[in-house]
């Protein structure tokens, strides 16, 4: 397994891939690679023949009170498993790399942008789509493999994907969970053990929510009410968003139906630690 930090050198061995004939997959990472990053490189390994990952924590999306000095990092952890499920090429740039000095230019994607964590992180999806976008021209991928845990950032990559006409397949692959339900994450380690007992319940309440939803319940006020009832029982637990809404346009729906795309988004912050999950409902 190859690792490269140059941009140049990365987009020379991708070009070079690519007059081969060969298909190549990205799978984006922040690194601190758990089994729901691993699931990611799986499929990218059945769909592509020269697999790359890129681990970068992207100063550009994170927020002036949020996490980025301390987001956790273990590169050489990360190499292992990255190999153990068949990576073919870590791309791990610095920031002098990824942003050049005077660097003025960003990627913005209006309106799916703007709900959910986008209300709550406004600087966060312009970080993520310009990154993004970078490295599909660097690394020059035919296919880029997201996690459904992320799944506003999966919906705002399909949108900058179709409307920059980027000649990329972006797969959405299912979340990973911990035995307990809950959805893995980098971020997880933040929590203390009685918090990462409590944290299932945001897939208790998401899983109940559905069933609620898939027995008849229209009403989308309801369900949402049940669902923050479900996580303020747990002790440390503030509500951020409780919504349902399309899965395509990431709009509140009035009225819930089998018609619909149907996306159930929750973020909380347990303790300081802010965890998202969702579930979907009707596809």
């Amino acid at each position: 397994m190859m690792v490269i930090r140059s941009c140049a050198e990365m987009s020379a061995l991708a070009e070079q891939q690519r007059l081969q004939g060969n298909k190549i997959a990205l799978v984006p990472t922040m690194g601190y690679l758990h089994a729901g990053h691993l699931s990611l490189v799986k499929v990218a390994r059945q769909k592509a023949d020269w697999v790359v990952m890129s681990i970068y924590v992207n100063p550009t999306q994170f927020g002036p009170q949020e996490d980025f000095a301390r987001y956790p990092r273990d590169f050489d952890r990360d190499l292992q498993l990255a190999e153990s499920v068949g990576t073919d090429l870590i791309f791990a740039p610095t920031d002098i790399e990824m942003y050049p000095p005077p660097h003025l230019t960003q990627v913005v994607v209006d309106k799916v942008t703007a709900v959910l964590c986008g209300a709550s992180r406004p600087t966060h999806f312009q970080g993520v789509t310009t990154v993004v976008s970078m490295l599909f021209n660097i690394v020059k991928p035919h296919i880029a493999i997201f996690g459904q845990k992320d799944a506003q950032q999966a919906v705002v990559i399909r949108r900058m994907v179709a409307d920059l006409h980027y000649d990329i397949q972006i797969i959405v692959s299912p979340i990973v969970r911990e035995p307990d339900g809950l959805a893995m994450s980098s971020r997880n380690r933040y929590l203390t053990a009685t918090q990462r007992k409590n944290a299932p319940v945001l897939y208790r309440a998401l899983q109940k929510a559905k069933a609620r939803i898939e027995g008849g319940e229209n009403d989308p006020s309801a369900v949402q009410e049940e669902i923050r009832r479900t996580l303020t029982s747990v002790d440390e637990m503030r509500i951020d968003y409780v919504q349902i809404v399309d899965g395509e346009t990431l709009q509140p729906v009035e009225k819930l139906d089998k018609e619909q795309n149907i996306l159930l988004a929750v973020a909380v912050f347990l303790g300081n630690t802010r965890l998202i999950d969702n579930a979907i409902v009707y596809t």
